[in-house]
């Protein structure tokens, strides 16, 4: 069978496929009201029903299903122009051209609908500027600040800040500086009292001081002597007295 005799059940048309394509030539029927897409059906479900398949008549309906789509294509296409006499080659990458502009202007327009859609949370209602803000002549504004009041600000941004009170904050006690005081102290005396030296410290510093002694004494540099309770704390070199 022929491709002009197919038969054709359409929402704006019924009837053979070569009348279908003189009334729209004829501009009787808008091939914007054509779906396509059902005359590529209704060819497929005649190609199932005779189970074979005539190259000729299917290069022939591949050509008029062509054309079709690109005459549709110039209504569907924005800024579309006129082919004029061209090859199959030539209309065929126009026609490419055209539906990649179409699928682009098709994408932009949901990933902009996607992207209302996540920012419909952020919408805000527009109001009128109050009148008190809109914008006047010159002579007519008056003036919102006192000028020396604005200067004042500015020059206290200009004075330089006292230093801040940091006597409530504890200073850090090393372990290693205590240890280096000991070993100066013991170095050049030999032997030191530990109430005389470290009386007037606050107890912070006279705990690591000890934690300090003590290290020396594990490495054999220094030993103290204590002959009473709470009596005076006497700290030697060891190396000077031996």
């Amino acid at each position: 069978m022929a491709v002009a005799s197919l038969d054709l059940e359409l929402d704006v048309f019924a009837g053979p496929f070569d009348l279908l394509l003189a009334v729209v030539l004829r501009e009787e029927i808008s091939l914007l009201e054509v779906d396509l897409s059902d005359i590529v059906l209704a060819y497929i479900e005649h190609l199932e029903r005779e189970d074979e398949l005539d190259l000729e008549v299917a290069t022939e309906f591949l050509v008029l299903i062509a054309s079709l789509l690109e005459l549709k294509s110039r209504l569907l296409l924005p800024g579309a122009e006129e082919l004029g006499e061209v090859g199959p080659e030539e209309a065929v990458e126009e026609l490419v051209a055209r539906m990649l502009e179409y699928r682009r202007y098709r994408d932009a327009a949901a990933m902009l609908s996607e992207r209302f859609d996540n920012e419909r949370g952020y919408l805000y209602r527009s109001a009128p500027l109050p009148p008190d803000l809109r914008r006047v002549s010159l002579d007519a504004a008056k003036a919102t600040y006192d000028p020396e009041l604005l200067a004042s600000a500015i020059g206290d941004l200009l004075v330089v800040p006292a230093d801040p009170d940091t006597s409530h904050i504890r200073p850090t006690v090393s372990l290693d500086r205590r240890l280096g005081v000991l070993r100066e102290l013991l170095y050049n005396r030999g032997s030191i009292d530990f109430e005389d030296v470290f009386g007037s410290e606050d107890r912070l510093t006279q705990a690591v001081t000890l934690f300090a002694l003590l290290e020396l004494h594990r490495k054999g540099e220094a030993t103290w002597e204590q002959r009473e309770a709470f009596g005076p704390i006497q700290i030697k070199n060891v190396q000077v007295g031996g």
